[in-house]
């Protein structure tokens, strides 16, 4: 069996963006009973929050679509990411060149922004809802569980969207 495809979520502190789309994806990939295929985790480029649960607005978001991610805690992207994981799926366009500027020499991973690799517009950013409210943080999570069903999709048919 081949190694599944290892998928690793990025925005700034790893509380908002991040965990909810991890969390949608997750949610995705149990309910299309690809755990063998696909696996998911998220990060921060910034260490502020490193080991916080994530922004309770974002749990809230996230469990108001049946989703908790009440238990994942905040961390830092690491030089072992680049190896650990497939693609490092960014937030926004900051982000995805901060993360390309930290990229060892060796990095077998490949950055991209989210929505763009889940067929959801080139250059498309998920907005950073940390100093919204509510309504920003429903926005983002529609962002992140579209791109979410998108990458279950092109997970479950790879000849139909190359993985």
């Amino acid at each position: 069996m081949a190694e599944p495809l290892r998928l690793l979520v990025v925005c700034l502190g790893n509380i908002c963006r991040s965990p909810m789309a991890e969390g949608a994806l997750r949610a995705r990939i149990e309910a299309a009973r690809l755990g063998h295929r696909i696996t998911v985790d998220s990060v921060g480029t910034g260490g502020w929050h490193v080991g916080e649960p994530p922004d309770p607005r974002s749990i809230a978001t996230a469990a108001r679509h049946g989703v908790d991610i009440s238990g994942l805690r905040a961390r830092k992207l690491h030089a072992r990411d680049y190896r650990d994981f497939d693609r490092l799926l960014c937030a926004d366009l900051d982000n995805l060149a901060e993360v390309r500027r930290r990229a060892p020499d060796a990095a077998a991973a490949r950055a991209s922004l989210l929505l763009d690799w889940a067929g959801q517009g080139s250059d498309a950013e998920v907005p950073d809802p940390y100093t919204g409210g509510d309504h920003d943080f429903e926005q983002v999570w529609a962002l992140v569980d579209d791109a979410a069903r998108a990458i279950v999709d092109r997970v479950a048919t790879p000849a139909r969207f190359g993985a």
